[in-house]
């Protein structure tokens, strides 16, 4: 038998409603003739009058026309193109307010999806709210460059973006000027860009025809821009080759006290690094630690780890495989564990073999907060949290990153 709350012909068809809380996604959330209504652009207490704009079985989504009463939590967003652009969601806010929605999002997530009850004390990693960004993907159809609008593939154009770092505010400026010149190829639809501050690193994702290596020569005069090449990333105190398809953390000020809190606490001497990327954690963990093994399925990112392990002078075991496939094979012991899994997270396979190996401890490094309740059940109780932190990598989103430390029970 349906109820109006998952019948999607009856209920709610737009009008006032009172926005009760900040969900995962960056909408407010509110409740009217039956159905859950989610808006974007609201903040908690705020009445609004809305529209629909998408009608789900189990929610409505509404567009924001006029806010009937303001929050005093809400200030001027800096951005022109806040609500336009699909890159922020939360400008309309000020930072700590967003971390306490952040904080508050985590701890309802742990406890909705995975039936844990949040450590009484979870630490907080902030750094600044605007320029902090040193990977920007651009979206052009040929006339504008900038990101796609809120919900559509339609591109926005944007002067400036002020999450992105001063270098990459640069380009966007230099971007904008040289798409004016006959020698831009109007059939670019993706570039990508990344900085350590000094050296730029341009990458093309999409294009509907090849790019012809003259253009790179012309943005490396322009720019200057490493084409397609590799670029030496300064961090934890060591530097890092990151290739134009590996990853690396895009919050260039706080890359440091990430990795110190996913260290925090390692002990032992032997240590196991899943999904390692190009060495970020493997490689600080081999100054501590007699031995370190570092997985990692990328090709790119594995050769670029294999390349930061020599020139750091360090002896990290570096394999190029997927975490299921190594943990099905390894007997261990591992004394530590620090795994950084894709949005998707651990999974159940790498999850019951992590729990059969039985690591003494075991750091996540999750950038959801649903997978990671999910994976953090199952460990419960033959582990226990021995520490979270929150650590706020993308002001300005809904993002969030959550470092959690589990020890072995018994």
């Amino acid at each position: 038998m349906q109820t109006p709350e998952t019948n999607s012909a009856a209920g709610f068809s737009g009008g006032e409603i009172e926005i009760e809380k900040m969900v995962y996604g960056g909408d407010g959330l509110a409740r009217a003739e039956g159905r859950v209504v989610f808006t974007p652009f609201v903040l908690p207490g705020e009445r609004v009058r809305v529209s629909v704009t998408d009608r789900k079985t189990q929610h409505v989504r509404a567009a924001a026309e006029e806010i009937l009463s303001l929050s005093p939590l809400r200030v001027a967003a800096p951005c022109p193109h806040f609500t336009e652009c699909g890159g922020c969601h939360y400008q309309h806010a000020g930072h700590e307010t967003q971390v306490a929605w952040k904080l508050g999002i985590l701890k309802e997530t742990l406890q909705r999806v995975g039936k844990i009850q949040p450590p009484d004390s979870i630490a907080i990693i902030t750094g600044p709210a605007f320029g902090y960004r040193n990977r920007a993907q651009f979206h052009l159809d040929g006339r504008n460059v900038g990101y796609h609008e809120e919900g559509s593939r339609r591109v926005q154009a944007i002067a400036q973006c002020d999450i992105l770092s001063p270098k990459l505010q640069q380009v966007l400026a230099k971007l904008r000027t040289m798409m004016r010149d006959r020698r831009w190829p109007s059939f670019l639809r993706t570039p990508e860009v990344f900085t350590n501050e000094t050296d730029v690193q341009l990458n093309v994702l999409q294009a509907t025809q090849p790019i012809a290596k003259r253009f790179f020569g012309w943005c490396a005069e322009e720019l200057p821009v490493l084409a397609q090449s590799s670029l030496l990333y300064p961090a934890a105190g060591l530097t890092f080759r990151v290739s134009h398809d590996a990853f690396f953390q895009v919050n260039r000020f706080l890359i440091d006290p990430l990795v110190d809190a996913a260290l925090a606490g390692a002990e032992g001497t032997r240590a196991l690094d899943l999904y390692s990327g190009v060495g970020l954690f493997s490689l600080p963990l081999a100054r501590r630690m007699a031995h370190v093994t570092a997985v990692e399925n990328g090709k790119a990112a594995w050769h670029d780890l294999q390349f930061n392990a020599q020139q750091a002078g360090v002896t990290v075991e570096a394999l190029q495989t997927s975490a299921e496939d190594f943990l099905a094979a390894t007997q261990g012991p591992w004394d530590f564990v620090l795994a950084d899994p894709p949005r998707a997270g651990l999974g159940k396979k790498v999850v019951t073999r992590l729990l059969a190996l039985q690591p003494r401890l075991l750091t996540i490094v999750s950038c959801d907060p649903a997978t990671l309740a999910r994976d953090l059940a199952a460990f419960v109780p033959a582990y226990t949290i021995e520490h979270m932190a929150l650590v706020d990598l993308f002001p300005q989103t809904y993002h969030l990153e959550t470092i959690v430390r589990l020890r072995r029970a018994g």
